[in-house]
């Protein structure tokens, strides 16, 4: 007797559905990482860091770098160590909190993004050409929107931690 279907197809699950893209576009950024020595989660650090050094603000609070980047503190704490003990990124007492620290890319944090910018835009140009420029900025409308429509409803009442947890993946 075959059970009532009381799930969608595994196919249209949406979890799964933005694991596989990711894991597609992962594929054309990975080598390039490698080749510089860098894991996902430490290029968006660093990428990150970097928003803020053109703009002025050169140092950002561990919690708003945790925040923008998706990860957790413990991950993010290890990611700098590394970062900092390879003269990336430079730990400071926080100006307006001596209990918090603030992250600021060095100049050779900041030389490394200006080497690995035009890869990184190369790859994002084959995204584009593969793609197409209507539906990537379609997508990227979609998934802002989602993301903020799902963030205003709340979450539903049995979700428990499973927030958390999802943070320290590279979705």
């Amino acid at each position: 007797m075959k059970p009532a279907k009381v799930m969608r197809e595994f196919r249209r699950s949406l979890p799964m559905s933005l694991l596989k893209a990711r894991e597609a576009v992962m594929r054309t950024f990975l080598p390039h990482l490698r080749e510089h020595g860098l894991t996902a989660q430490q290029w968006r650090v660093l990428r990150a860091l970097y928003d803020g050094w053109e703009t002025g603000a050169p140092g950002q609070e561990m919690t708003r770098i945790a925040e923008q980047c998706y990860l957790l503190m413990p991950s993010l704490s290890r990611i700098v160590q590394n970062l900092e003990s390879r003269s990336l990124v430079e730990r400071r007492g926080s100006t307006s909190d001596l209990r918090r620290y603030e992250i600021r890319l060095t100049n050779r944090g900041a030389k490394l993004v200006n080497i690995m910018a035009p890869q990184s835009e190369e790859r994002y140009a084959h995204i584009t050409r593969v793609f197409g420029y209507g539906k990537l900025e379609l997508l990227y409308e979609l998934l802002d929107e989602l993301t903020e429509k799902l963030n205003a409803a709340g979450e539903p009442a049995d979700s428990g931690e499973a927030g958390m947890a999802t943070r320290e993946q590279e979705l």
